[in-house]
């Protein structure tokens, strides 16, 4: 079950789609049509069924800077929660499209990792380009999870 550069490929995409998804779903049916699909995300792409995930969101920081937990992720993405106060949700501002720039990837078998950046584009056409690096690791059914998740904004000197 060796993962193959197009799966990496297609997982970002498949990551960014849901991305703009969680956000028309925001503004289509408000807080509880994005919790609903970005729930169902985070359960098709992400690892949390295998353990922690790995998972440094862009916007967090303090204590709840690190998101092992898949309840910390889907407060990270939609916000509106007690127990991450702080967050604002990153998958409700509005996102119309994601690309992907490749810096490098490794792949081993069933893990892969792949780095680089995301350029994410709101619905007034502001872009926001973000550091990125994915861990993946294949499933027992050869499912592609993610395991990592490190992003972060790009330095400023």
């Amino acid at each position: 079950m060796t993962i193959t550069t197009a799966e990496l490929d297609a997982s970002r995409k498949i990551w960014g789609d849901a991305l703009v998804a969680v956000a028309k779903a925001y503004e289509a049916d408000g807080i509880d049509g994005a919790r609903a699909v970005a729930q169902g995300a985070l359960d098709a792409a992400y690892g949390y069924n295998l353990g922690p995930v790995l998972f440094k969101p862009t916007l967090a920081s303090g204590e709840q800077t690190f998101r092992t937990t898949v309840d910390g992720a889907l407060a990270y993405f939609v916000g509106h929660s007690d127990d991450y106060p702080l967050d604002g949700g990153f998958g409700l501002k509005g996102w119309r499209t994601a690309e992907w720039t490749t810096a490098a990837h490794f792949i081993e078998g069933d893990v892969a990792m792949w780095m680089g950046w995301g350029m994410f584009t709101d619905k007034d056409g502001n872009v926001t380009k973000v550091d990125k690096t994915f861990g993946y690791k294949k499933d027992e059914n050869g499912t592609l999870r993610i395991v990592l998740h490190h992003s972060s904004l790009p330095y400023q000197p």
